[in-house]
Order: C-alpha cells, then sequence, then structure tokens
C-alpha cells in the first residue's frame, strides 16, 4: 500500500494541515481524508521527486517486521511511564527509527496527535502496521487511563505471537529444505543421469529386470514430457489456490488443516495459544468480551475456528457462557473449555486463559522439537530409499553384463 503525502484544510477549524497516509489509490486517500474532515489541497506519493525508473531495492531488505512494532510499543511504554507526554515521546521515537515506512508513519501519528487526534485513531490510519486488535487495546488504555500498561502488555502481547510464528517456521524450515533438495536429486538423476546410463543396454537381445524397465519408462517419459509435467503442475497449483479463495474451498481446507495427520494438532495447538492469548490480552486491558471476542476471530487464521468463536459471541449475547459453544464444537478440547468455564465462575478469566496460553505454548515447543527430530532422519531415509532405488535399478543390470555378452 503506498504511502501519500498530502496537505489539507481542517473543515471545523479552517486550519492547514498536512502529513502521510497509506492508502490503496488516490481516490481512496481523498475518501479517507474526506472522512477525517479534511478538504485535501494536495497529494502525492512520498518519494515521487525520485527518478520513477529507479527501483529502491533497499526498502525491500528494510522491510516492518513485528519485532520493529514491538520495540516500538515497548519504548512508548517506557517513556509514557516515566510520565513522558505523548507527542514528546513519538518524537524521541522517530529519531531512534531506522525503518523508513514506519518512521513516516509514526511522524504522522504524532502530527495527528499533536492536533488534537486520540493516539488510537491516529494509529488506525495505519492498518498495515497497527492492526485493529492494536487499535482497540490503545483506546481500551486511553479511556481506562492505563495507557502505559497497555502498551506494556501489547509489546508482550506482539513479542509473544512473533516468537511463536519464528519458532513453528523455523522449525519447519530445514525439512523443507531437505525435501526440495531431494525432489530436484531424484529429477536429475531420473532426467540426466539414468538415460545415459541405460543406454548402454540396448545392444543387449535381453530383457531387463521389471524395476529397471519401469526406471527406463518413467525417465524417458521425463525426459520427453518434462514441459507437460511442469505444465500440469502449475495449472495444478494455480487451481487449488483459486479453489481455496472460494467459500466452500477455504472452510474445506481450514477443516483439513484441523484434522491432518501430525500436523493437524500442532495447528490446533498454535490457534489455542493464539485464542487464550489474544482475548486475555484484551479482557486485561479493559477491552468489553464482545468486542474482544469480534478482534479475537480474526487472529486465528482459520474460517473453522472462526465460526466457532462466531458461535460463543452469539451465545455470550443471549446470556450463555463462552465455554460451551467452545465445547459443543469439538475443536477446543476438554480441559481448555473446562478452564474457561472455572474462570467464567470465579471471575478469573483473564488469569484462566493465562494459563492456558502458557500451557499450550510449552506444549507447542514440546511437538515442534518432536516433530523435527523425527522428520529430519525421516526425510533422510525417504532420500535414500530413493536415490538407492534409482542406483539399483541402473546398477544391478552392470553387474550381469557378462552374462549379457
Amino acid at each position: 500500500m503506498p504511502l501519500y503525502k498530502y496537505e489539507g484544510i481542517r473543515r471545523s477549524d479552517g486550519r492547514t494541515v498536512k502529513g502521510v497516509l497509506d492508502a490503496d489509490s488516490e481516490k481512496a486517500l481523498r475518501a479517507a481524508l474526506k472522512r477525517d474532515g479534511i478538504m485535501p489541497t494536495s497529494t502525492n506519493v512520498k518519494g515521487e521527486g525520485k527518478d520513477r525508473n529507479e527501483v529502491d531495492f533497499g526498502r525491500y531488505f528494510n522491510r516492518v517486521k513485528k519485532a520493529d512494532i514491538a520495540l516500538f510499543t515497548r519504548q512508548m511504554a517506557t517513556l509514557t511511564r516515566s510520565g513522558v507526554s505523548l507527542v514528546e515521546s513519538l518524537t524521541a521515537v522517530i529519531d531512534q527509527c531506522d525503518k523508513h515506512d514506519l518512521k513516516s508513519a509514526i511522524t504522522d501519528v504524532r502530527d495527528q496527535v499533536n492536533q488534537g487526534t486520540s493516539l488510537s485513531d491516529a494509529f488506525a490510519r495505519y492498518p498495515s502496521f497497527f492492526d485493529r486488535l492494536f487499535c482497540n487495546m490503545v483506546h481500551a488504555g486511553e479511556q481506562s487511563g492505563t495507557l502505559e500498561q497497555v502498551l506494556e502488555r501489547l509489546a508482550d502481547f506482539i513479542e509473544a505471537s512473533d516468537r511463536l510464528k519464528n519458532k513453528v517456521v523455523g522449525a519447519m524450515a530445514y525439512p523443507a529444505f531437505m525435501m526440495f533438495v531431494g525432489v530436484v536429486v531424484i529429477n536429475i538423476l531420473m532426467i540426466v543421469v539414468v538415460p545415459k546410463v541405460t543406454s548402454i543396454f540396448e545392444n543387449f537381445d535381453k530383457e531387463l529386470p521389471i524395476y529397471t524397465r519401469i526406471l527406463v519408462a518413467v525417465s524417458d517419459f521425463m525426459s520427453q514430457f518434462w514441459w507437460l509435467v511442469l505444465a500440469l503442475l502449475v495449472i495444478g497449483i494455480w487451481s487449488f489456490r483459486k479453489w481455496k479463495k472460494t467459500e466452500k474451498g477455504e472452510y474445506s481446507w481450514h477443516r483439513f488443516t484441523l484434522r491432518a495427520p501430525i500436523f493437524g494438532k500442532l495447528t490446533m495447538m498454535v490457534a489455542i495459544s493464539r485464542f487464550s492469548k489474544t482475548l486475555a490480552t484484551l479482557l486485561s486491558s479493559g477491552v468489553p468480551l464482545l468486542s474482544a471476542m469480534d478482534i479475537t476471530k480474526g487472529v486465528l487464521g482459520n474460517v473453522v475456528l472462526e465460526k466457532v468463536v462466531v458461535d460463543a459471541s452469539t451465545s455470550i449475547r443471549e446470556g450463555e457462557s463462552i465455554s460451551e459453544p467452545l465445547k459443543a464444537s469439538g475443536y477446543f478440547p476438554p480441559v481448555v473449555t473446562h478452564m474457561i468455564a472455572v474462570g467464567e465462575r470465579t471471575g478469573q478469566l483473564e488469569a484462566m486463559l493465562e494459563n492456558v496460553s502458557t500451557s499450550y505454548d510449552a506444549q507447542v515447543d514440546a511437538k515442534v522439537m518432536a516433530l523435527t527430530s523425527i522428520l529430519e532422519p525421516l526425510l533422510i531415509v525417504i532420500m535414500g530409499v530413493g536415490a538407492g532405488g534409482i542406483a539399483a535399478a541402473v546398477l544391478l543390470p552392470l553387474v550381469q553384463i557378462n552374462e549379457f555378452i
């Protein structure tokens, strides 16, 4: 989403205002300014003065990450707790920020706050950096006068979520790389090496072993029709992604990811950890339960579980508990729903959700370590069996070459 610099006149007092804002297009920018009561007088893409043919490769290596948002939030929490005003705190953070896009956004946030806009509304202008959860928590902190505590909780939450994501992605990276290397090696053997070696057998008037003939047939097919295999692979991936974007396809795929062997349980554990941590953080920050549930469903990343949370919200509106619809869904384990039910009865729902999150974070760690320790040797065995099978199918007839002669 491009950043736009703008200047305009505020309708309420006629003052000239300027700043930067991210929007999909100039039309969307003007609509956003109009909603904020600003009549734009000039707009242009930030950095438009540079050569348009110049590609800014630096921005691809200087992208804003969750860790940068967490650091910014923690710095703001420290400064506001020390009694520094919001504008001065934002100015101090701007001076230390080394991410160009984030620095521009924070600069505009400071200008908006200086002009009387609330901090949460100023953050809401940059959803790519400050999501709905972030803005709602900041708003609750402003309303309750506990902004510094809310910012501290936000920093902890962002760091914990980022750490969990990196842990899962990092653990799966090596097995994925091993699988990719194995596929590449076997394809090179089948397309390049096998045809050259098996050409030796063409002059011998004797039938080859069945596994060697199968290998030769597969190799010939891949050598002649590799383009067809590649085209089918591309079409298959494109069709799958298009199907997954449909409502039915997305629901079916997400349901499969929750029920898949081995990885389904890990996906469910990560989702429960996110749900518990997010809901506990929102409730402890003063966000109303229904609003907190509505925000929480957006961090699960699974439409099946989102539907479960929506059903739970409906039950709450009708005066029922949270735990019952979660239990009835069959996706949330009994121990989780039981702890939530106890938290509701005792008025310690936030504490119980924190306990659930801590427990499932530990279980995710153990599960990831176990999967990694199993997957690595398993992939090595599979690659060895594949390469060894190809070698055996080629070498066995070579060993019998004297008999052929």
